[in-house]
């Protein structure tokens, strides 16, 4: 395999309303991030994978664009983006843009146009029909908002405010690629791609993901934007098996760099979706990151436990509260060793946990309350105690409180009110804390990064072979990694019991650990304990 820069490579991924605010608004910013950037750089990421700051009405957050080509003023103008991704590059960090092209904002001139009358020049740059099919929206309720204005419906597979954009039309990909280029000519290291996998679409076959189209559409993009350049690509893909990450990354194909894929993140959902969570199959799990592991082989892979659509995976599958740091390093060391290219979210390097809200309106999330209407209203298919629940265990906001730089006011996240609550344990778990004590997740996350980019193993754990050992164990994680340098045995304790170590092995070298004194004579692994050791060859 060719190597290449983003195979070593670790990615932070900052939402920026939640990152940092200069100004006193409530609401981080491009400005804040840019204050930042030393405390990444000493973290030792070199890629930041930014969530939307274009010009938005915000329904969903900024996922819902209505000007491509510039900055919303909650975040900055297109001068602070600039100086954002010249002072990230000073220290050796490129900007990787989130990219959202299924659809647009309701408020975009190209939908205001759309919508004005049936032969407009731009109505066939969005999905309209005279009736709707049964398509449903992942925010809950029908996939199809009637017009009054032209009396047909519009799609939009996720918040009205985001009508999808019909690909079938060359213009439409015109001008999607005139604008990916014209980022690309600002500087940027790449794009992370929203719900990628939508825009092949069949929508009257009501084929949604993996369309008969997508990849067509994906290696001409290629071919008229970033095919020439050195940069990173990561598709959002919920839908994609092994077979389809490797058409979407077999660099002969001429498509992506590699894909997030959500088969392990959907392990744990129940029947109606992440509303109604279950008890984690362990041993499941371990049997889906494995084929991850072994059956990419053309094709690149991402690692990631956490982002911005994803509860904190400590309070997911973990403790959080008497054993999160070792939980936090846990699921760190269990994540870093494997192969791919691991990705960071914003508190994730120091152990944030999820957040309970007191009442439904506390909380921002359009999913949320777009469910919440479908579930529990309208379908009554939930009461309100259960949904509630899933919320809690799974609700988006969990990932969005913001970060937690330090003891004072707000985390000194703001000097306003927050845009949303930030978790009361930031006394506790903070930056300035985490940098001060050297046992912190903190700097378990920094030796990883450096593990993998700068140590005598980084070939292995980057491009090593693995092997999935004990694998119907209930409790145990372990896996080796390996070629013809080294020998790595990763062994991780998923619970809060001790528990026997049930592998044989001739330990060489203790590479990292998550308690301080283990030893390679230890029988046993204490809750959540978790060790690399480099093993002695045959």
């Amino acid at each position: 395999m060719e190597k290449k820069w983003w195979h070593k490579c670790v990615v932070y991924q900052i939402y920026p309303r939640s990152f940092q605010d200069s100004n006193g608004d409530g609401i981080g910013d491009i400005p804040g991030i840019i204050s930042r950037l030393d405390y990444i750089k000493t973290l030792g990421v070199d890629v930041i994978w930014l969530s939307p700051v274009y010009k938005s009405p915000m329904e969903d957050n900024g996922y819902d664009i209505s000007d491509y080509q510039d900055i919303d003023p909650i975040f900055g103008t297109l001068h602070d983006m600039d100086t954002l991704i010249t002072e990230a590059n000073k220290r050796g960090i490129k900007i990787v843009m989130d990219l959202v092209v299924n659809h647009t904002s309701s408020e975009h001139p190209w939908f205001i146009e759309s919508r004005k009358s049936k032969d407009n020049p731009y109505r066939d740059y969005y999905i309209w029909r005279k009736e709707p099919n049964g398509l449903r929206s992942v925010f809950g309720g029908s996939a199809w908002t009637y017009d009054e204005g032209t009396k047909e419906y519009y799609c939009h597979n996720f918040a009205k405010g985001q009508p999808d954009l019909n690909w079938e039309n060359p213009r439409v990909r015109e001008e999607i690629y005139q604008m990916m280029n014209w980022w690309l000519d600002r500087g940027i290291g790449g794009f992370r791609m929203d719900v990628i996998d939508y825009i092949g679409k069949d929508i009257d076959k009501e084929i949604i993901t993996n369309g008969p189209k997508l990849h067509e559409y994906l290696q001409e993009m290629n071919r008229k934007t970033f095919g020439y350049r050195d940069v990173l690509t990561v598709g959002e893909t919920w839908s994609a098996t092994p077979e389809i990450a490797e058409l979407y990354s077999d660099p002969s194909r001429n498509e992506l760099s590699m894909i997030f894929q959500f088969e392990h993140m959907t392990i744990d959902w129940g029947k109606w979706g992440k509303w109604t969570p279950k008890p984690l199959d362990f041993v499941k799990l371990k049997k889906i990151l494995s084929k991850w592991q072994t059956q990419i082989n053309k094709g690149w892979n991402s690692l990631f436990w956490n982002n911005h659509d994803l509860p904190r995976i400590i309070s997911r599958w973990g403790n959080d509260q008497e054993y999160r740091v070792e939980c936090a390093k846990m699921f760190a060391i269990v994540l870093h060793l494997l192969k791919g290219t691991p990705y960071i979210y914003q508190g994730e390097e120091i152990g944030m946990t999820n957040i309970k809200l007191e009442k439904l309106e506390d909380y921002q999330d359009v999913e949320i309350h777009g469910c919440y209407k479908d579930f529990v209203l309208e379908r009554k298919v939930l009461s309100n105690e259960d949904f509630m629940q899933g919320v809690y265990k799974m609700g988006r906001d969990n990932a969005r409180t913001p970060m937690q730089w330090n003891k004072s006011p707000n985390a000194g996240f703001t000097t306003g009110k927050p845009w949303l609550t930030i978790n009361p344990n930031y006394p506790v778990i903070n930056v300035e804390t985490a940098l001060s004590d050297k046992n912190s997740v903190f700097y378990t996350y920094k030796k990883l990064i450096d593990l993998r980019k700068n140590s005598d193993y980084s070939d292995t754990i980057i491009y090593g072979d693995y092997e999935l050992l004990l694998e119907n164990d209930k409790n145990l994680f372990v896996y080796r990694r390996y070629d013809d340098n080294y020998n790595l045995l990763v062994i991780a304790n998923f619970t809060e019991e001790h528990v026997p170590i049930k592998v044989k092995y001739n330990a060489e070298k203790l590479l990292i650990s998550n308690y301080p004194d283990f030893t390679p004579q230890q029988h046993f692994l204490r809750p959540y304990e978790t060790v690399v050791l480099r093993l002695k060859s045959k």
